[in-house]
């Protein structure tokens, strides 16, 4: 049976479509999930693409935090249901208590456009079980604030507990601590990244294909699960 996974579109979204296209790349379903509707449509797996969701309004992911739809989406990844938010969906993970820390404005206060080496620092979440621990990975960069912040005493506990999952290979371009560029939730459930895994699944359309690996991993602890 295909699995399910939603791709949330809240207004100010712009990477739900590049979102539901890794999805099917991957072999699976892509659910069309809307902001104002309180209902996960029985999916598999839920994503929280990028954008801009309310226009940044107060702050990145602010507002989304209260949208409808996120009531079962916290209540889901309580249950173990996986979700994984980038860019603009990292940012309203943690504004939903889902993932620890913060993101701020990016170092210099400038908006960072580029491609970007990633080092998977923990291979054994739901969304990174198909890749090797330290492997590299290229994907896209974009956001002004992307810079992950939080307390040292969490930032201690993330290492500890293996929770960063994934490393800016130079100095975060942005100013996140400890180049922190993705975590998960305590579970390896909840795994929230700010580089743009669905713009690299394809050499053609972006800078490799290494950002596959998240959404066929997802599908594989699906299947195993089952």
């Amino acid at each position: 049976m295909t699995a399910r996974v939603g791709v949330i579109t809240f207004p100010g979204t712009l990477d739900d479509v590049d979102a539901a296209r890794a999805v099917r790349r991957a072999g699976a379903e892509a659910v069309p999930l809307w902001h104002a509707d309180a209902d996960l449509h029985g999916v598999d797996a839920v994503i929280v693409p990028g954008g801009f969701s309310y226009g940044d309004y107060l702050r990145a992911g602010a507002i989304a935090r209260f949208a409808p739809v996120m009531g079962p989406v916290v209540d889901a990844a309580g249950g173990g249901l996986p979700v994984l938010g980038i860019c603009n969906g990292f940012q309203i993970l943690c504004e939903a208590g889902l993932l620890p820390g913060a993101m701020t404005r990016n170092a210099g206060l400038r908006f960072i456009c580029r491609d970007v080496w990633l080092r998977v620092a923990n291979a054994e979440t739901a969304w990174t079980a198909g890749y090797e621990a330290d492997q590299r990975i290229l994907v896209p960069l974009k956001s002004g604030e992307g810079r992950f912040v939080a307390e040292q005493r969490t930032l201690d506990e993330l290492e500890g507990d293996g929770r960063v999952v994934f490393r800016y290979e130079s100095a975060a371009p942005n100013g996140s601590s400890r180049d922190i560029a993705g975590v998960a939730s305590a579970n390896g459930r909840v795994v929230g990244l700010m580089p743009h895994p669905e713009h690299a699944i394809d050499p053609a359309t972006g800078p490799s294909a290494d950002g596959l690996g998240l959404f066929t991993s997802v599908l594989t602890q699906l299947v195993e699960s089952a």
